[in-house]
């Protein structure tokens, strides 16, 4: 394909971009977008990032970016990548290479001047194709006749480039749902069927990375479904999984929201999903308080839901919902709409009282206030959080005439 097609795109719906693009070019004129940007722009997609190749070396890049005042980050030298930042915006440059030696996870790089080598140690065949400053689309592989046919290939050998690394399996399968058609490439599902215990020797970053990704993204049952019948799924989730839950959840409408399609999707224990994934402390909390109780319902009053949003954040709450909706209707239901929408109007109640309240009667113990506090805000819980601070006061005052129950 020749022409100015994608760069037409840029230039309209990225202007700045692709001003900056130009200035790169002017230093670096043989360099060539590369990967994502291509496809993307091939395809009518908003593009996010720009990344290029060029056969210099990086410290030539580096030394001709500098010299024409253009701020440039080492960012990644072992593996010929460095960074110029223009205006607050990234171009990630990286030296034309070749994977000289590869253990399924990392690789040895050495630089090279052709195009076609190192578009040969890329994925899939999409994401191989690099862009030169005319508009010229250079595709070794058939990359722009694959995208319009909806097919996901890897480049060359599916099992070589699997060998080389592993997390191409779950990519395979994040490319599939947002860029194929129904039915995968059955040389790549040999290949990742054959290969499928590779996903035990990646780091869990990864892996959750990816499948982070796998879950928000489009067509997420049918994926999985996919990944199930590779055997990619088992090794991703050993702790067990339900599609058909997730599947449930989404006939719902629920929120495309990673952590709690996980927490649908995972049969097994999710704190154990979520230590051996390494979740971060936010994503470890979310998950597993969605799993836990109490759960709004429809038909409840403001008297019920208010004390657990007293107790509970309001997400939380709501990802609940989802959840029980997911296991007992299965499908959208405007009676959990309508209590959502309640509870997500409720102002979240606060109790009245504090400890400097009692600490003023005179009459507690520092050893008290707590034992005091705790249980007129119990009280304050069980009468549907309406009592004011008069209301409070007045209760607190009761207990400490008839002596605080001892709870612990």
């Amino acid at each position: 394909m020749t022409g100015t097609g994608p760069l037409d795109g840029l230039r309209r719906d990225m202007p700045d971009i692709s001003g900056h693009l130009a200035r790169i070019w002017g230093i670096l004129p043989d360099a060539r977008l590369v990967g994502g940007a291509v496809r993307d722009l091939l395809c009518g997609r908003g593009v996010s990032d720009i990344d290029l190749a060029t056969p210099h070396a990086p410290d030539e890049v580096m030394a001709r970016l500098k010299q024409a005042g253009i701020r440039v980050v080492p960012t990644g030298l072992s593996h010929g990548t460095v960074t110029a930042v223009l205006d607050g915006h990234p171009f990630e440059i990286t030296t034309l290479r070749r994977d000289e030696e590869t253990d399924g996870r990392h690789a040895t790089v050495a630089w090279t001047h052709d195009w076609r080598e190192d578009a040969a140690r890329r994925d899939f065949t999409i994401n191989a194709m690099s862009c030169d400053s005319a508009g010229v689309v250079h595709d070794y592989f058939g990359g722009q006749a694959d995208l319009a046919a909806g097919r996901i290939r890897f480049v060359g050998n599916a099992r070589q480039r699997i060998a080389e690394d592993a997390l191409r399996i779950l990519r395979f399968f994040r490319f599939q749902a947002r860029y194929g058609g129904a039915a995968p490439d059955p040389d790549a599902i040999a290949a990742i069927t054959a290969l499928s215990g590779m996903i035990d020797r990646l780091s869990v970053e990864r892996v959750w990375s990816e499948l982070r990704r796998i879950l928000v993204g489009p067509h997420v049952t049918r994926t999985l479904v996919q990944m199930h019948d590779s055997g990619v799924l088992g090794h991703v989730l050993p702790e067990g999984y339900d599609i058909g839950r997730l599947a449930r959840l989404l006939s719902c409408g629920a929120p495309a929201d990673a952590v709690l399609r996980l927490a649908a999707l995972v049969s097994g224990d999710v704190r154990e999903v979520a230590r051996r994934l390494k979740l971060s402390r936010a994503d470890t909390m979310a998950l597993a308080q969605t799993r836990a109780d109490p759960v709004p319902l429809p038909g409840m009053g403001d008297d019920v839901l208010a004390p657990m949003l007293a107790d509970h954040a309001l997400r939380d709450l709501l990802w609940r919902t989802w959840l029980r909706q997911a296991d007992r209707a299965g499908r959208r239901d405007a009676a959990w709409d309508a209590m959502r929408a309640r509870l997500d109007g409720m102002e979240k109640p606060v109790f009245p009282l504090a400890g400097r309240d009692i600490m003023a009667t005179g009459r507690a113990s520092g050893t008290m206030v707590g034992r005091v506090l705790a249980q007129v805000r119990q009280w304050w819980l069980e009468n549907g959080c309406t009592a004011g601070h008069a209301d409070c006061v007045a209760r607190m005052n009761a207990v400490l005439r008839d002596g605080p129950v001892d709870t612990t």
